[in-house]
């Protein structure tokens, strides 16, 4: 080899190596920071695929041991889902791992990029939450002392029933779990009863009859045993239970700015790996709740995936554009409705009518 050969692998070489120290030298200068965090519930794929090992594996090896986290499911700390936003204002925990929707009782723009049946594929589910987030952000800022940090979700949201559903218009008088208001827009339109429950008590009420249906994700149903209590699956999508990272406004203003920094990049590349993760069970659920392979991600079972029929994808979009959109924006105003269709709508094409 050369002189001339020699040098400009020698460059690349020193390069790599200031790289990796330059990383090491800041994961190493970071403060050594632990953080209390409370999150989704313990048997969904967000949390198991993506939440724990993020703030068990990822941040305490990326930061070199610097960075680390107490993380427990609000499931396994007896919290109701739509407290989590006050507690995190209170500061009871440093971050947060919550289901956006579910907060829309204190700010229906919470629902606002989840509004039921909007979007259908996990693409656009991700450009409406993109186009809203600055509108969430601000509004947790003002009123929650809180700062929204990432946007992730779970596969659709659909219909598990004790018996085997003929189609839509079975629900029609028929009692359905449901856990947030944009459902209960829905199921007014088909003429059914909407019952908010706990996703932990969803089980037992579906087993004693408590309920007729009860709503949640393809996989996440799958996870949380619920074959065991549901004969068929009515797959018309509901949403996509949005989620959000968020953290307590007061513990990120004390942080190291190098801290910060640090969170910034690692929330990014854990917001990606949230999509991708979704992307991957909505393409395994049927799978899984069918006992076919592959089926990495859920539980192999014995569910009847009752077809939507072509009549019926009209009337869900009907629903949508009817019943959907305009209770919500009764619910959240006129000058919220705008703000809307200038973001969430412009991305999607839908509009959200004047109050």
């Amino acid at each position: 080899m050369t002189r001339k050969e020699e040098t400009p692998m020698l460059t690349r070489t020193l390069g790599a190596l200031f790289v990796l120290v330059s990383f090491a030298a800041v994961a190493q200068d970071l403060p050594r920071t632990q953080f209390k965090v409370i999150g989704l519930n313990s048997p969904t794929v967000a949390h198991t695929v993506d939440e724990a090992p993020f703030w068990r594996e990822t941040l305490p090896k990326a930061s070199k041991g610097a960075i680390t986290a107490d993380i427990t499911p609000l499931d396994q700390m007896g919290i109701d889902d739509k407290t989590m936003l006050r507690l995190l204002r209170l500061g009871v925990m440093d971050f947060a791992g919550m289901d956006i929707s579910k907060m829309a009782g204190d700010d229906p723009r919470f629902e606002g990029c989840d509004l039921a049946g909007i979007t259908l594929d996990p693409d656009k589910a991700r450009a409406g939450c993109d186009a809203y987030r600055a509108v969430i952000d601000r509004q947790m800022q003002k009123n929650w002392n809180a700062k929204l940090l990432a946007f992730g979700g779970n596969p659709p949201q659909v219909f598990w029933c004790r018996g085997v559903i003929g189609g839509l218009s079975d629900f029609k008088g028929k009692k359905v779990r449901v856990f947030n208001n944009t459902m209960r827009d829905f199921l007014s339109g088909v003429g059914a009863t909407a019952v908010s429950m706990a996703f932990a008590e969803v089980v037992p009420a579906l087993n004693s009859g408590v309920v007729d249906c009860a709503v949640t994700g393809s996989l996440s149903g799958n996870t949380a045993g619920w074959p065991e209590v549901a004969k068929s699956l009515y797959p018309m999508s509901l949403g996509w239970s949005i989620n959000v990272m968020a953290v307590n406004l007061a513990t990120w203003n004390r942080l190291d700015k190098r801290v910060q920094s640090f969170m910034l990049d690692q929330v990014k590349a854990y917001e990606d790996k949230m999509w991708a993760t979704l992307k991957k069970a909505t393409s395994e659920a049927d799978n899984c709740n069918t006992g076919k392979q592959p089926c990495t991600m859920g539980k192999p079972a014995k569910v009847t995936i009752v077809p939507v029929k072509p009549a019926e994808a009209e009337t869900h979009k009907k629903l949508v554009e009817g019943a959907v959109l305009a209770g919500w924006a009764k619910r959240c105003g006129g000058e919220c409705a705008a703000e809307w269709n200038n973001t969430v709508g412009k991305a999607l094409n839908l509009r959200a009518p004047a109050p």
